[in-house]
């Protein structure tokens, strides 16, 4: 089979196809001949060397840890019914909370048979790869933010994978949505999917705008996907009882050291890895995000596709700051 491996740490240039043997499905698992690959702002970083005391990756390796397609092959004490199911699925060796993204660029990948969903016929494979991670994640973040209608909701980074159904779901639970990304397109797509005002946060006056739309107010709830000075800026819009989510690093970092001002101003702070740690059904909100985009309730926004054997081209995109939406590989 051929997989793209990372050959070492650096700029995208690492990243070369070259074949391997196929994999086998060991007790529990499953081998699947993958159709398309999420490609992840993670997998990025990681690639660069960012982040190696929590993802102990080391070249040579294959990125990726999501994958779509049809299943080929079962190990031990797996039902052999899976065997030609259409799937959508954390590769082996992914995990939330823990475990390595990786396994994914590759024309077979090896997935645990616990994490398999099968995709309903109303959805194509790479919107269903590119759920795995955010179909679940953003419903735990809008269930856990606690939306109601009528409230002011600041979502950042939308023009994200995680950003464009986080508009959604907070305009469908009957909130006003603002919109902070970067770029006309991202803008222009945040209002499409449902977001009453857009903002570019490059504006240094994008902050004051937040405070207008709101009468002074400030919002009830930020959800966000930027971290770094971004997501320090969004917290001071937070009004006094608000709820500020933290998930992303898309500017840098993830935001610093809020909870003097949160509790100074009675503002409830949640991170990444305090919610992941939540006795959450992550199987259960993956299906149902699969059920909501197959059944046409949500769109799934996949930006760009590259072919496998361009990955590098992928990772470009996303560096670049000029991909919208997900980015995936297709086989």
């Amino acid at each position: 089979m051929y997989v793209v491996e990372a050959k070492s740490f650096g700029g995208p240039e690492v990243l070369v196809a070259t074949e391997v043997p196929d994999p086998v499905a060991g007790p529990g698992q499953v081998v699947v001949d993958v159709a398309a690959a999420d490609v992840m702002f993670l997998d990025v970083r990681l690639r660069g060397g960012w982040g190696r005391d929590f993802f102990p990756v080391e070249p040579p390796y294959v990125p990726g840890g999501a994958v779509a397609g049809v299943v080929s092959a079962v190990g031990e004490d797996v039902d052999p019914g899976w065997i030609g199911k259409r799937v959508a699925t954390a590769t082996a060796a992914s995990g939330i909370g823990g475990g390595l993204p990786v396994g994914g660029y590759a024309t077979k990948a090896l997935a645990k048979a616990q994490t398999l969903v099968e995709i309903p016929d109303g959805l194509d494979d790479v919107r269903a790869v590119a759920l795995v991670h955010d179909g679940r994640t953003s419903l735990m973040l809008a269930e856990q933010a606690r939306i109601r209608p009528g409230e002011w909701v600041l979502i950042t980074a939308a023009g994200g994978g995680l950003g464009t159904l986080l508009t959604q779901w907070a305009t469908a639970a009957g909130a006003s949505v603002i919109a902070a990304a970067h770029g006309e397109t991202k803008l222009a797509l945040a209002q499409r999917l449902g977001a009453k005002v857009a903002l570019d946060y490059e504006d240094p006056g994008w902050v004051d705008r937040v405070r207008e739309t709101t009468d002074g107010a400030g919002v009830s709830v930020v959800l966000d996907g930027a971290g770094g000075p971004i997501g320090t800026a969004a917290l001071s819009v937070v009004a006094p009882g608000g709820r500020f989510l933290g998930y992303g690093n898309a500017a840098g970092g993830f935001l610093e050291n809020p909870a003097e001002y949160a509790a100074a101003h009675g503002i409830t702070v949640r991170t990444l890895l305090e919610m992941t740690k939540d006795d959450l059904d992550w199987q259960a909100l993956g299906r149902r995000a699969l059920t909501e985009a197959g059944a046409g309730n949500l769109e799934v926004v996949v930006g760009q596709s590259f072919p496998l054997a361009e990955a590098a081209a992928a990772h470009t995109a996303i560096e670049s700051r000029t991909a919208v939406g997900r980015t995936i590989l297709t086989v």
